[in-house]
């Protein structure tokens, strides 16, 4: 049995798991489930950087796209909070949480596949910035996005794909420091909530040592109109399948 501590609740989220939050803190949102969703591994040795919850690494286990995976999170909190949520979802014999700040993480094996939600905020971007714990995943305070790209290099095996979704005001910075740390961009796909939205997130795939050329997919459309009532197809697809779509592959 699980305890909860103060401000935490258990909320059943996709494919049936249950996931303990902290709705003061950061919850499970659409960035994550999109993460996860575009995905394209199967059996795979992942990384996760910067897990937070540890959301993303589960969906990736119990959809069959990672046979086992480590959790990387700097905040002693969060750590421990994947790996309670691994233990509520029996996923603890293939899922390890490591407290650790990602510019000072050990490589001991080579993965398959490396994973990233990370902060998205320069420290000195928007309100002024305490070092409350929801700052603290938003901003840039523990390692910028050149950070989180060093690290997985150097964790990838070379071939290896690396994931990463990210704000579309902040894209040229991502891509930047992909190419600098030998990450080839492969794939990107821009979301936004409806047809008249500008674009809220982008999706990304690159590959350590792959070769230039990219594939620049369709936007996904979350809502058929602005009343976001009613989801398209193509998120349709990806709430029941936990993938996107062919037309968004590789």
């Amino acid at each position: 049995m699980i305890e909860l501590f103060d401000n935490e609740r258990i909320d059943e989220v996709n494919d049936k798991l249950k996931l303990i939050q902290k709705p003061d803190g950061l919850t499970f949102g659409t960035d994550a489930l999109l993460l996860a969703a575009y995905m394209n591994t199967r059996d795979a040795l992942g990384l996760e950087l910067g897990a937070g919850s540890g959301i993303i690494s589960m969906l990736l286990l119990t959809r069959g796209k990672l046979r086992a995976a480590d959790a990387c999170e700097v905040q002693e909190e969060y750590a421990l909070l994947t790996k309670r949520n691994a233990e509520l979802n029996s996923l603890s014999d293939r899922l390890r949480s490591i407290c650790k700040d990602i510019r000072e993480l050990a490589v001991t094996e080579e993965y398959d596949t490396v994973y990233t939600n990370p902060p998205y905020m320069t420290v000195d971007s928007g309100r002024a910035c305490t070092l409350s714990k929801k700052n603290l995943a938003r901003h840039e305070v523990m390692g910028d996005i050149g950070d989180f790209c060093l690290a997985a290099k150097r964790s990838l095996k070379y071939g290896g794909s690396f994931y990463a979704v990210y704000r579309p005001d902040r894209l040229v910075d991502l891509i930047a420091a992909m190419r600098e740390c030998g990450l080839e961009p492969k794939r990107m796909t821009f979301v936004h909530a409806d047809t008249e939205s500008e674009s809220s997130m982008v999706l990304v795939e690159s590959k350590r040592g792959g070769k230039s050329g990219m594939m620049l997919t369709s936007p996904l459309i979350i809502y058929r109109d602005r009343t976001h009532k009613e989801y398209t197809d193509d998120m349709n697809y990806i709430m029941e399948n936990g993938s996107f779509p062919n037309g968004y592959r590789r």
